[in-house]
C-alpha cells in the first residue's frame, strides 16, 4: 500500500519552483501578436483574452509537473522539457474548455471561476480551445530540437486524439445513463485521463533522450497515476467540497455517468485508487528515474481534496 505520510505540503514544496517556471512560460507563450505580420496574420484580442482566461486561470499543473519531474529523473534539466510541459497543459486546458460546453458536460464553473463559454460565449470558447490545441504543437515544433520535437509531437497527438483522450471522452458521453461494466469503465479511464498522464511522463523522458526501456516504464507510471487520479476525481465529485474543488460537485451522478463510485461503491473505489498508485510506484522503481516529485505525486493524488 502507498505510504500516506507524505502530505500535500510535502508535494507542494517539491512542485512550487517548477510550477512557477510553467506559469511564467505559459504567460509568455499566450502573448500572441495583435498586429499583422508580413503575411497579414495576427490574433484577435478577444480570442487572445479567452485563451489566457482559461490557460492562466489557475489549475494544479500536474501534467506539466510530471513532464518536468520525469525529465529531471532521467538526468535532464527542467528547462530542457519546459516547452513540452507547457504544450501538455495547453492540450489539457483545451480539453476542459470543450468538455465544459453545453453539448458536452455543460458545466458553468471551472477552477473557481465561470467556465469560458459562460464568461465569453460558446463560439469563442470553441475557437479558444482550438487555438490552444494548435498552439501546443507550434510550441513543440519551435522550441525543441528537431528530432525531439518530431517524437514529442507524434506522442502528444496520439495521446490527445481519437484513440486517446478524445476517444475516451466520446465513450464517456456515450455511456451516460446506461449500465456499464468494469472493463468498459477502465477502457474509458485509460484514454480520457490516463493517456495524457502517460504521455506527460514519456515526454519528459524523450526530452532527456532517455533509453526506450526507461521511456516505457515511465509511461506505465503515468498511466497508473492517471487511473488513480481519475478514480479520486470521481470520489471527489461525490464527497468533495465545491469551494475547494473550484467546480460543481454531484454532476456525474446527475448525468448518470459511468464512474467507479457508481459501479463499485466508495470503499472499493478507494482500494482501486490505492492499487493503481502502488502500481505507479512500482513502474517508477523499474524505470530507474525515481524523482522524489514523482513519488510524492503518487501519494498526493490519493490525499488531495481539490
Amino acid at each position: 500500500m502507498v505510504n500516506r505520510s507524505s502530505t500535500q505540503a510535502d508535494f507542494s514544496a517539491l512542485a512550487a519552483p517548477l510550477r512557477e517556471q510553467v506559469e511564467r512560460q505559459l504567460r509568455q507563450y499566450v502573448q500572441l501578436p495583435a498586429e499583422a505580420d508580413r503575411w497579414g496574420w495576427f490574433c484577435p484580442p478577444r480570442l487572445q483574452q479567452a485563451m489566457a482566461y482559461s490557460l492562466l486561470g489557475g489549475g494544479k499543473r500536474l501534467r506539466p509537473l510530471v513532464v518536468l519531474f520525469a525529465a529531471e529523473g532521467c538526468g535532464a534539466s527542467a528547462a530542457d522539457a519546459l516547452p513540452a510541459a507547457c504544450a501538455v497543459e495547453m492540450v489539457h486546458t483545451y480539453s476542459l474548455v470543450h468538455d465544459d460546453l453545453p453539448a458536452m458536460d455543460d458545466d458553468d464553473l471551472r477552477r473557481g471561476q465561470p467556465t469560458l463559454h459562460r464568461a465569453f460565449d460558446e463560439a469563442t470558447a470553441i475557437l479558444a480551445g482550438d487555438a490552444l490545441l494548435t498552439l501546443a504543437f507550434e510550441v513543440l515544433a519551435r522550441h525543441l530540437p528537431p528530432a525531439t520535437a518530431a517524437a514529442c509531437t507524434a506522442l502528444l497527438a496520439q495521446a490527445a486524439g481519437a484513440c486517446g483522450m478524445v476517444g475516451g471522452q466520446a465513450d464517456d458521453l456515450a455511456a451516460e445513463g446506461r449500465p456499464g461494466t468494469l472493463e468498459q469503465l477502465q477502457a474509458i479511464h485509460r484514454r480520457k485521463t490516463a493517456a495524457l498522464f502517460s504521455a506527460s511522463a514519456r515526454l519528459g523522458a524523450l526530452c532527456a533522450n532517455a533509453a526506450p526501456e526507461q521511456v516505457e516504464h515511465l509511461g506505465r507510471y503515468g498511466q497508473c497515476l492517471g487511473l488513480a487520479f481519475q478514480i479520486c476525481d470521481d470520489l471527489l465529485d461525490c464527497h468533495g467540497q465545491e469551494d475547494q474543488l473550484g467546480k460543481r460537485v454531484g454532476k456525474d451522478t446527475q448525468r448518470g455517468k459511468l464512474t467507479y463510485p457508481a459501479l463499485l461503491g466508495t470503499e472499493a473505489s478507494r482500494e482501486k485508487a490505492e492499487h493503481w498508485a502502488d502500481q505507479a510506484l512500482q513502474a517508477l522503481a523499474r524505470s530507474g528515474a525515481e524523482h522524489p516529485g514523482l513519488v510524492a505525486l503518487a501519494r498526493f493524488v490519493l490525499e488531495r481534496n481539490q
